[in-house]
């Protein structure tokens, strides 16, 4: 450690033997350095200060039937893209700034210039939305103009972008509605022409197919039952027609030409045409119960002509005990009776193939089934989740036009200038006082840089240690010079030069800090003299 002190002290020792380069280089340095930082021109700044207001009075009423956007969120993304190209071209363009750049490097200079000098921070608290917008330039009203266009560029931004938001949204809904419109339209379409096509199989209000075959086969069985039933009474009537007795003797003055005898098939041969115009207003010719009661109502007229034929005949050959069973009540009524158990039998076997009829056709239809439910299904699933997202869609439509309409009524952002930007009469800049400060410690620098080296290059040895270190051999004492030699005397010269040098300069860097701080006080006297 005493032998990093001593070297210390030897070089501390050169330097102030080589002091002369001290004072060339700071007669040098300094003066030239401190008449260009008082050359330098003065910066002005402005500053102005915005609130942010996000509270929207219709905010609380409207909560839940619009779109609430995050107003923090935008405004952190405005401040962040405040300083983009487009935005400082446009700050240009609106001061004026762009017609001072005569070539395109000194356009693009001007904007770096401005990105680095427009300075955007948030002052408030954590939830107090206030910006200070600060811009500092050699000229005040250029840095208040800037000031003033950053401020509008940032409000017409943050209000611009609110609108294009909505405008996108609604311009991005009303094509998915359209979209989804028609995909409705073919889903409805297809689900349509699919029940179209299997109509009689697809379930019902009634039920399903399995349900609508158990139904018919339960009618048919029924029916069949009837029918049954109905056959066992119209035999036993005939079997009562064919044994009653005969008791009328004059027949024959009853006798009548063929239209106006009535026969026992008169009643069915009515019922039966009754039924052929009703079946006929609701089906073609070619329905099995249509052919069915043609093929009765032939047989039953021909069974007509046969009996008046035999009344007819009976008459003419004097058979009075027919006709006098002809004219019997008790016969006639017997007759009316099978007359419409006869017609009965015939309308429930038409029923009855019917429901036959009805019963093959869905039978043969139910390998199929499972596959028709598969598809009716998938299409119903489709058409639902395309309805319910058109509805939706339909929802959200609504709910972005009442936003747009809100945003359009009362801003969601408000902005409030507290402080608006002004022409400063006071430069802010640049530190004089410190670059001076600075240039003058720099020179003095250099100047004991200079007078190290030198020491070095060309050495004094100025202790023992040195001595003893330079050439191996051990000092036992040291000798001082007498005053003969007038070193003494020389080295009081230079310390007094060098006194006198550094109070010239520190004084002349007086002057030019007094000029920095109050250059009225030094220009006054001058301007007085000229």
């Amino acid at each position: 450690m005493q032998e990093i002190i001593e070297q210390i002290v030897d070089y501390l020792k050169g330097i102030w033997l080589k002091r002369r380069f001290i004072i060339v280089s700071t007669w040098l340095i300094c003066p030239l350095a401190w008449i260009y930082i008082s050359q330098l021109d003065n910066v002005y700044e402005s500053d102005a200060r915005i609130y942010v207001d996000t509270q929207s009075v219709l905010g609380p009423l409207l909560k839940g039937l619009t779109v609430k956007t995050n107003p923090q969120v935008q405004i952190r993304l405005m401040v962040k893209t405040l300083l983009s190209r487009p935005n400082l071209e446009r700050i240009t363009r609106m001061t004026d700034l762009d017609v001072q750049a005569a070539t395109p490097a000194a356009y693009e200079s001007l904007i770096d210039e401005l990105k680095s000098n427009i300075i955007i921070r948030k002052t408030g608290g954590r939830h107090d939305n206030i910006f200070t917008i600060t811009y500092k330039h050699k000229n005040p009203e250029m840095a208040k103009n800037v000031v003033n266009s950053a401020i509008t560029v940032f409000i017409e931004n943050t209000l611009g972008e609110n609108r294009s938001d909505s405008n996108s949204a609604q311009k991005f809904i009303g094509t998915q509605i359209k979209d989804y419109e028609n995909r409705l339209l073919a889903a409805e379409s297809r689900l349509t022409d699919f029940k179209q096509r299997y109509s009689g199989v697809l379930p019902n209000q009634y039920g399903g197919f399995y349900q609508k075959l158990n139904t018919v086969k339960e009618q048919l069985k029924i029916t069949e039952l009837n029918l049954l039933e109905q056959e066992t009474r119209l035999k036993s009537a005939r079997s009562q027609l064919t044994s009653s007795p005969s008791s009328n003797d004059n027949a024959q003055n009853n006798i009548m030409n063929s239209n106006s005898i009535q026969t026992t098939y008169d009643g069915r041969i009515s019922e039966l045409a009754a039924s052929l115009d009703s079946l006929q207003l609701r089906y073609t010719e070619m329905h099995p119960d249509i052919k069915e009661i043609k093929r009765r109502l032939d047989h039953l007229n021909n069974q007509r002509s046969k009996e008046i034929d035999e009344y007819l005949n009976a008459a003419n050959n004097g058979d009075s005990n027919k006709l006098a069973s002809s004219q019997n009540p008790v016969i006639q009524q017997l007759q009316i009776q099978v007359n419409q158990l006869e017609s009965l039998v015939a309308s429930t076997t038409v029923r009855a193939n019917d429901y036959r009829q009805q019963v093959k056709e869905l039978a043969s239809k139910i390998h199929i089934l499972p596959e028709i439910e598969a598809e009716l299904t998938s299409l119903n699933r489709g058409y639902e989740i395309t309805k319910n997202k058109y509805e939706e869609l339909l929802n959200r439509q609504e709910t972005a036009q009442l936003a747009q309409q809100a945003d359009e009524t009362t801003n969601p952002i408000q902005f409030r200038v507290i402080d608006p930007p002004r022409a400063s009469t006071e430069p802010v800049g640049p530190k004089r006082i410190l670059f001076l400060v600075g240039s003058t410690v720099f020179a003095f620098g250099v100047g004991g840089a200079l007078s190290l080296l030198f020491s070095q290059i060309n050495p004094v040895v100025t202790s023992s240690s040195q001595v003893s270190k330079i050439t191996g051999i051990p000092v036992f004492g040291i000798v001082s010079a007498t005053e003969n030699l007038g070193l003494q005397r020389w080295h009081r010269r230079k310390t007094i030069l060098f006194i006198i040098s550094n109070s010239l300069l520190f004084i002349l860097l007086a002057f030019f800090m007094l000029y920095a701080i109050a250059p009225n006080v030094i220009l006054a006297p001058i301007r007085g003299i000229l």
